[in-house]
């Protein structure tokens, strides 16, 4: 399932802090049911404030490479691009992305536009 990669990696971070699901919980304000389903996979990564406010508990810095991956992975495995990079020309060109990973390349004019896209981020 892929929750459960999110869950993985929350359940890394809160490792790293050396700190049980429970007492991690305590610490935070957090309900151990829900936080033990979540690094389980059972229940999707949350969005918004809800995310960043799991982040902070695990100490990962916002705006760090860190902050980045745990936000973008909690997006992707929703499958969902991350907050920050919707833009509604660049989603317009994902088929052409698509197609490109699937071996079939858009033509050079289209290709050239999603790169010129991608660089104005």
């Amino acid at each position: 399932m892929a929750h459960e990669r999110f869950g993985q990696a929350f359940k890394a971070h809160r490792l790293r802090l050396q700190l049980s699901l429970r007492k991690f919980c305590e610490v935070n304000g957090l309900e151990p049911g829900n936080i033990s389903k979540l690094e389980r996979g059972i229940l999707p990564p949350p969005k918004g404030e809800r995310l960043y406010a799991y982040a902070k508990a695990l100490r990962i810095a916002e705006g760090s490479d860190e902050w980045y991956e745990f936000c973008d992975l909690a997006s992707a495995v929703r499958g969902e691009l991350p907050e920050d990079l919707r833009d509604d020309e660049l989603v317009a060109q994902l088929p052409a992305l698509f197609r490109t990973m699937r071996g079939d390349p858009p033509p050079d004019d289209q290709l050239a536009h999603i790169v010129a896209l991608l660089r104005k981020r």
